[in-house]
């Protein structure tokens, strides 16, 4: 049954986001553009996320720190790429009080001045290094147009920042980081990623490469998910990071940065959410059962309890709602919420010596006897869930990434199916401009190791040097 507050994503697929958003109550808007409240639900699905990437920076050596939230102009002006990268989206702080700063101070886009700095003042040694840090925090970028999780003014997000002795570790490091948010986007998200080099227009200013993560969302648009950068010494030089070698000689630093926002939670949405709501993959899920007892029968309460006991001790979240709304509204209400498995307790199921099953991913109904093992059934159908969520997100990926030999190749798929479009490139930017020239597709990334599609570059003829992936993003 269809949800009357949510648009069909088929007929309206922006607005649809947007009711989605406010539906699942994910998130409020504040009077100020951009800055939006995050409520209750969706910081929960935020801070699974948050667990989850965590728990692998921990695992490989990274230690969380945080850093202030200005910057003095000065310090932000070290690194001119970098600035000229950001100036039209820096906020800054003019006045202390009712007084003129002598400074003013830019409220943090990035971090990587920040860390530059502190770094300066601490590598003194190779045995020093490697330093490797991470911070979860806010930033603020004036962006003209904002949209939920995808693109705000002020949005929650974790930067790492690390400092390495030599090229060969810094590089690893950036491609490690690279392949854990590989893995978190396809073993949490249920989100299948292609990854690769962002082109040199398209990489971070200030880095000497970037490598990023493309996600597709339902529509064909596409998302820049995560990045990774490589810094070399460009930072170091500009912040005089520099320290002894194993040569006693003084050498400047080699370092990386790398991040992703709650931009995860719009691609969740737009990838796994259907007319009735968020269809939530249960390994980031806040909530992974939600018990109905219908009705005030003492063999309902009996048996809630007992199942909720059992979940409890398996570690598996679950809430009851023994609310006095009707057994309707709430199968919506969980549904909506996306909350993937609903248990359904009911007199007339009882007499039976059954419960009900749902699954949200599918919304098959199963009649499960008592005399089951409850808890083994649940943590399959959790299984099966994030299993069919990410081969579903597949299939469709798959469906909708495409060929280009030609310029009229790519008009004609961007104008009928949106989607990933693979095309081999002579690599000079001039062709990438002319290729933008057509609705807006920018290059996603160069793919490596890629049989190239074809050996000419489809807007000048020349040879093609590389295979890079093209489409519309948010």
């Amino acid at each position: 049954m269809k949800n009357d507050k949510i648009t069909s994503k088929d007929v309206d697929f922006a607005k649809w986001y947007t009711d989605i958003v406010t539906a699942a109550k994910l998130v409020s808007y504040s009077e100020v553009k951009g800055c939006n409240i995050i409520l209750p639900n969706g910081y929960a699905i935020w801070e699974e996320m948050q667990k989850g990437l965590d728990k692998s920076f921990k695992s490989t050596g990274h230690k969380n720190v945080y850093m202030p939230l200005l910057i003095p102009e000065s310090l932000l002006n070290k690194e001119s790429e970098l600035v000229s990268g950001f100036a039209p989206e820096v906020a800054w702080v003019t006045h202390g009080g009712d007084k003129e700063l002598e400074e003013k101070l830019c409220i943090r886009p990035t971090s990587e001045t920040l860390f530059s700095d502190y770094y300066s003042k601490v590598v003194k040694s190779y045995r020093d290094l490697p330093l490797k840090y991470n911070q979860w925090c806010n930033v603020l970028r004036w962006e003209k147009e904002t949209r939920p999780f995808l693109r705000g003014r002020e949005f929650l997000w974790q930067e790492g920042h690390t400092v390495h002795e030599n090229s060969i570790e810094a590089e690893k490091e950036t491609r490690d980081i690279l392949e854990i948010y590989k893995k978190f986007f396809t073993d949490y998200l249920a989100i299948p990623v292609i990854t690769g080099r962002k082109t040199e227009k398209e990489k971070f200013a200030g880095a000497e490469y970037t490598l990023t993560v493309e996600a597709l969302m339902y529509n064909g648009v596409c998302l820049q998910s995560a990045t990774s950068h490589y810094f070399g010494q460009k930072f170091s030089k500009s912040y005089d990071i520099k320290f002894l070698n194993r040569e006693n000689n003084y050498e400047y630093a080699y370092q990386t940065s790398w991040g992703t926002t709650t931009r995860m939670i719009g691609a969740v949405i737009m990838v796994h959410a259907d007319d009735l709501g968020l269809v939530l993959p249960p390994n980031i899920a806040p909530t992974k059962v939600c018990i109905i007892p219908i009705g005030t029968d003492e063999k309902v309460s009996s048996v809630t309890t007992t199942i909720s006991e059992k979940l409890a001790k398996e570690n598996i979240s679950y809430m009851v709602d023994d609310s006095d709304k009707t057994p309707g509204f709430k199968f919506a209400e969980s549904e909506v919420n996306g909350i993937p498995v609903r248990i359904e307790i009911g007199k007339r199921d009882l007499e039976n010596n059954t419960i009900t099953m749902v699954r949200r991913d599918t919304l098959e109904h199963i009649s499960v006897s008592l005399d089951e093992d409850i808890m083994a059934l649940i943590n399959k159908l959790l299984l099966d869930i994030q299993r069919n969520l990410y081969n579903k997100a597949k299939s469709r990926m798959e469906s909708m990434t495409f060929e280009a030999k030609t310029i009229e190749d790519f008009k004609n798929i961007i104008n009928t199916q949106p989607g990933f479009i693979k095309s081999s490139w002579c690599g000079k930017r001039e062709c990438e401009d002319k290729i933008k020239e057509i609705n807006g597709i920018k290059s996603r990334c160069i793919l490596e190791n890629e049989e190239l599609t074809s050996s000419k570059c489809p807007v000048c003829g020349e040879e093609a040097k590389e295979e890079v992936v093209w489409g519309i993003q948010y």
